[in-house]
């Protein structure tokens, strides 16, 4: 039995990063990780676009904007909201989640999760290009993967 997979080829691929500017700090090195793995890829650096808005909470309404424009292969998510004294955390951070993954369910567009949730602000540096990598690099990659794992089925299904 074929395990297909696909692999992070960014030769001819256009993709977005949705960004949040909430603890922007933290997103610009989350932003910065995806572009060097999509350049390391084969991205050309015009093919990609990134989409700034004011927090995660927006991060679905852009990423659906964005899905739907039939611009880009895929959208790369990209934000942090820290676990703080009240209950903004519980109000966000779920919501978002849910919210890009009904825009890739419903627009069949891949859209990939780079959101820092964290307890505290050392574990969103960690996670931003700290000791444990950095998560916008992580969530580029796996759009790549996506995109060509769609390539891949839909060539299946045309020539079964």
């Amino acid at each position: 039995m074929p395990v297909i997979r696909g692999n992070p080829d960014g030769r001819r691929r256009r993709l977005a990063i949705v960004a949040s500017r909430f603890n922007e700090p933290i997103t610009d090195r989350l932003v910065t990780g995806a572009r060097s793995c999509l350049a390391a890829h084969g991205v050309e650096a015009d093919a990609v676009d990134v989409i700034s808005v004011p927090g995660a909470w927006e991060l679905p309404w852009a990423a659906r904007i964005a899905a739907t424009s039939g611009r880009y292969q895929a959208i790369i998510a990209v934000g942090c909201v820290i676990r703080g004294e009240t209950a903004h955390f519980e109000y966000v951070a779920g919501p978002a989640a849910d919210g890009l993954a009904r825009v890739a369910l419903d627009c069949d567009v891949p859209v990939t999760f780079g959101v820092l949730t964290t307890e505290t602000p050392e574990q969103a540096w960690a996670r931003a290009g700290g000791p444990l990598g950095n998560k916008g690099w992580d969530a580029a990659e796996a759009a790549l993967e996506l995109i060509d794992l769609r390539d891949r089925l839909a060539e299946r299904n045309e020539n079964p």
